[in-house]
């Protein structure tokens, strides 16, 4: 699989895993007073975020990403949706490297 396509992946599963979090276990956890939904989906996710960082550093140095492009991605895994927007640059670029047109 290339580096792009597992990205796009890994961030797909991991902005999944984060929503879960956010608007799933954290309020079963408050509202049920069940801290288990929490700790099981924490764990996930928390493997995901490490999975997604390690795409991020194989796709920054496959496709010669700026340090810039490598925190602008970075940072959309640390915002709620983030991911699925990121996503949309992340297919184009995908696109042209299967086309073999440079990255602009």
């Amino acid at each position: 699989m290339n580096a792009l396509r597992q990205l796009r992946w890994v961030a797909f599963l991991e902005g999944m895993s984060f929503l879960g979090l956010l608007f799933i276990a954290m309020p079963v956890k408050y509202l049920l007073d069940q801290p288990l939904a929490v700790r099981i989906t924490g764990s996930v996710h928390g493997l995901l975020f490490l999975l997604f960082v390690s795409s991020l550093f194989r796709a920054a140095s496959e496709h010669g990403w700026t340090a810039r492009r490598s925190l602008a991605v970075f940072g959309a895994s640390l915002v709620p949706f983030g991911n699925f927007v990121l996503d949309r640059s992340l297919r184009r670029e995908e696109q042209r490297a299967e086309e073999g047109t440079p990255h602009p």
